[in-house]
């Protein structure tokens, strides 16, 4: 795209217009865009529009988040401006929304940029629609974070920044601070994650009568007639509940909502929710992970042949109260504890009913190109290489990552005596073609040979077992 900023006009100066008019038409004529200087007034906007004609939505009018003497004084209320822009019908060029970073804006960076966010959201309302298609997939990761999570098992805790990662992220509405029955909800990065690194966390006081919805997406999913398949990961406290209500609308029938409802009693969830929704449906499988037990993995189907999914919410609630002795009476009583607290880690949707089929590791050809070796320290080596692979076939695959792991043997020959060796993979990084370059990865001394491992992971979110993986080996030079 190849936009013009308001600043030169037609007689050669700078001298910056804050609208679009006859002294910068001519540039806009031959460009995609223009970018209006921040500095307009009210009824810009409107003049600009009447001079673009069938183009006003090429012209996007700025708006500096810091409020150097931008319309409406940008910061927390940038939606002035952004109000005035869309009523005129002419677009918004938002300059600097990282100010909530750099003036570590209070009480802290993620509450800070939901609400923020927030303004823009109440001012615009929501632009994207998904889920559209299938398989849908999120983690909910941002992009970057402080660990990495396969399958609720921690693989890495070294903080990471990679946009490419970045997840579908819910659309989440701000209310501030959690109140009795309004919890806080944010895509949490600190807690550990059940794939990545982010999750959604649920914090705050739930009283047992009253159930919390979370708006997490909106759709336009249309279904046919086959099943299709909710599976979502679960971390909760006590007897803190997490479930998902999904909204269908059609052309021809009534609009329903579907509770996909968490583990636990059949008949008191059904008792409490039938009122609230048109059909609720318990998991028809509930796993524990045998490496995670503190992670829960709901799977919940429905047909809802001729509907449009449009809505997915989360629902947080607890159905009992929990059993405490008094210590004054000494006697047993009911007492319902507020404090509610649940993760969810993932959510995936798909029409399929068998899990996701992976090439075996003998169909694909790694190489290492471009291997180059160095000394270290302490009779260690360093190795570059440019790790490739591809099916043996040539077929591509729509697969939407590789992580990438190494494995180091040590020289069995100076290997202690009846010592077990347990080689444990390390993590080195994620990439999203089918290369990866190392650099400088550090060989201890006593090393004979590497293997590097290449994990794939399908549009479902679903990772290659390891032991089944695509690999390549490589001797130490000089081992």
């Amino acid at each position: 795209m190849d936009g013009w900023y308001d600043s030169v006009t037609v007689d050669g100066k700078l001298n910056w217009q804050d609208q679009l008019n006859e002294k910068n038409k001519p540039f806009f004529d031959i460009s995609d865009g223009i970018f209006v200087n921040y500095t307009w007034q009210e009824n810009y906007p409107k003049q600009s529009a009447e001079v673009a004609g069938y183009r006003k939505f090429d012209v996007y009018m700025g708006i500096d988040v810091f409020g150097r003497n931008t319309y409406g004084g940008g910061q927390w209320t940038t939606n002035l401006a952004l109000d005035v822009i869309k009523r005129d019908n002419v677009s918004a060029a938002i300059f600097a929304p990282g100010w909530v970073y750099e003036t570590k804006q209070l009480p802290d960076f993620q509450t800070a940029q939901n609400r923020w966010w927030g303004l823009v959201e109440r001012s615009w309302d929501i632009s994207q629609n998904y889920p559209l298609t299938l398989p849908f997939y999120s983690n909910f990761d941002q992009g970057h974070g402080y660990h990495i999570s396969v399958d609720g098992k921690q693989i890495s805790q070294t903080p990471w920044n990679n946009i490419s990662s970045q997840s579908f992220q819910p659309l989440l509405e701000f209310f501030g601070e959690s109140t009795a029955g309004n919890l806080e909800v944010v895509v949490d990065l600190k807690e550990q994650s059940y794939n990545g690194g982010g999750n959604l966390t649920f914090n705050g006081t739930l009283d047992d009568d009253i159930h919390f919805s979370a708006r997490l997406f909106e759709g336009k999913l249309q279904l046919a007639d086959s099943p299709v398949h909710f599976t979502f990961s679960v971390k909760s406290n006590g007897s803190s509940l997490l479930g998902l209500s999904l909204e269908f609308t059609s052309a021809v029938r009534k609009q329903k909502s579907v509770l996909l409802a968490s583990w636990g009693d059949s008949l008191m969830t059904m008792t409490r929710f039938v009122r609230h929704f048109d059909n609720v449906i318990m998991p028809r499988r509930v796993t524990k992970l045998e490496t995670e037990p503190s992670w829960v993995i709901l799977e919940s189907s429905i047909a809802m042949e001729g509907y449009m999914l449009t809505k997915i919410h989360a629902v947080c609630y607890k159905l009992r109260p929990e059993v405490h002795k008094s210590e004054r009476q000494g006697k047993t009583m009911a007492f319902s504890p507020t404090e509610y607290h649940a993760v969810l880690g993932h959510l995936a949707i798909d029409s399929r009913t068998q899990n996701s089929n992976f090439p075996p590791s003998t169909s694909w050809l790694v190489d290492g190109n471009y291997i180059e070796w160095s000394s270290g320290s302490h009779g260690s080596r360093k190795l570059n290489v440019k790790l490739v692979w591809k099916l043996k076939d040539g077929k591509t695959h729509l697969f939407p990552k590789y992580y990438i792991y190494v494995k180091k043997q040590p020289n069995l020959s100076i290997a202690e005596p009846n010592r077990s060796l347990q080689l444990v993979q390390e993590y080195l990084g994620v990439a999203e073609v089918e290369a990866f370059y190392v650099s400088d990865l550090v060989v201890s001394s006593g090393t004979s040979r590497i293997k590097f491992i290449i994990q794939v992971c399908s549009l479902d979110g679903a990772f290659q077992k390891l032991e089944e993986s695509p690999s390549l080996d490589l001797d130490v030079q000089g081992s």
